[in-house]
């Protein structure tokens, strides 16, 4: 049975991977960096965002977009440097988060709802939807905690993980971009906790659970097919990448580490799997 290896560490908190052209692309939440790792662990910083990078996606002509957190924006990277590709304060209740962005650019945006550090009384929230052209609404609400976002390979259905809502929720996502028919597309409990979450061309869903420290791979209707520990670490988010896009790509850190810039405890761990990658992210 292969067992997780690292490829990077030495990471404040690593969150958002996206695998793209070789690479893994992911934030750094508390260096403010967005960088780039091949499987050989050679690392690149692409740009910083002071905000604290979260979700990242691209344009269909390959500009990157990058959640800033604290500054509630979607920033695009240009050639001369970053801009505010959409403002999406007046929407949301608190930090922003994790981002998936579609075929076509549209970028569909988490936030947290409500500030648990602060011990700020839990609320639902929504997630935003952003245009190409930097249009912003409301894409669907009541959400306990939104936190990682799937899109099928047909761009048809999408699926939310609800971090305190402890649940994956889909709905069907139309040709321009509205959701519908909401439903329960797999139900938690103590046995796991979604964080980030990507898909697999079988149409099971990978999710990182920082909770229980596990990997978990789950179907529709919520049946769990494989399981992967990841040891005494916390699993915070996930990535199919590789020439085959067999590769899970997870990002790991200590859970009870504060002090995440003085004790830079994050990874990038990679295992093999049997299923490759499809879909957004």
């Amino acid at each position: 049975m292969p067992e997780l290896k690292v490829i990077l560490d030495g990471l404040t908190f690593p969150e958002g991977p996206r695998w793209r052209d070789g690479r893994l692309w992911f934030s750094d939440f508390y260096s403010h960096s967005v960088i780039a790792v091949d499987l050989d662990g050679n690392a690149e910083k692409i740009c910083a965002i002071s905000g604290q990078p979260s979700g990242l996606g691209w344009l269909p002509d390959g500009r990157m977009l990058v959640v800033s957190m604290r500054n509630r924006a979607v920033m695009r990277l240009e050639p001369e440097g970053l801009a505010v590709h959409a403002d999406i304060t007046p929407l949301v209740h608190s930090l922003c988060n994790d981002m998936t962005v579609d075929g076509e650019g549209r970028a569909y945006v988490g936030n947290f709802g409500f500030d648990h550090r602060a011990k700020e009384v839990p609320r639902r929230t929504n997630v935003v939807r952003v245009d190409p052209d930097g249009a912003t609404a409301v894409a669907a609400d009541e959400f306990f905690f939104p936190n990682g976002i799937a899109i099928t390979p047909d761009g048809k259905t999408m699926v939310v993980a609800e971090t305190w809502g402890r649940c994956l929720t889909a709905f069907d996502k139309a040709s321009d971009g509205t959701l519908s028919n909401r439903r329960c597309w797999a139900e938690g409990s103590e046995e796991w906790i979604p964080d980030g979450i990507c898909m697999d061309a079988e149409g099971a869903v990978w999710v990182a659970d920082p909770v229980r420290n596990q990997v978990l791979r789950i179907r529709d209707g919520g049946e769990i097919v494989q399981t992967i520990s990841t040891g005494n670490r916390g699993s915070f988010a996930v990535a199919l990448g590789g020439r085959d896009r067999k590769t899970l790509l997870v990002c790991t850190n200590i859970r009870n580490n504060d002090d995440h810039v003085g004790n830079p405890a994050g990874r990038i761990e990679v295992i093999p799997v049997d299923v490759p990658g499809a879909g957004w992210p």
